[in-house]
């Protein structure tokens, strides 16, 4: 997939219980990026998410800031390439 990428993120802070995996989902969809956002049992969201690398960027922008209720105080990305297994963008959960 040529001019594809790939995001892990892991995400900590107030990013918990504040509706932060449906804001994910939202913006995914709006940019056009496939993957997926879920809880972890730590109290981080983690998201893998995969598409145009420009879309990506402005995605992980979106996750820095989060919805109004959330404090991000930590955000790592390990850059990959793209593997074209996502066919759409989905909450999961822990464990899925």
């Amino acid at each position: 997939m040529s001019g594809k990428s790939r995001a892990h993120v892991l995400i900590s802070g107030r990013v918990q219980g504040i509706a932060y995996r449906f804001f994910a989902e939202k913006w995914a969809n709006a940019l056009d990026v496939t993957g997926w956002v879920r809880n972890l049992h730590d109290g981080r969201v983690e998201v893998l998410v995969e598409g145009d690398r420009p879309n990506i960027d402005r995605f992980l922008e979106r996750l820095r800031d989060g919805p109004r209720l959330a404090q991000v105080d930590g955000f790592e990305v390990e850059w990959g390439d793209s593997t074209g297994e996502f066919p759409s963008f989905r909450i999961t959960f822990s464990g899925d």
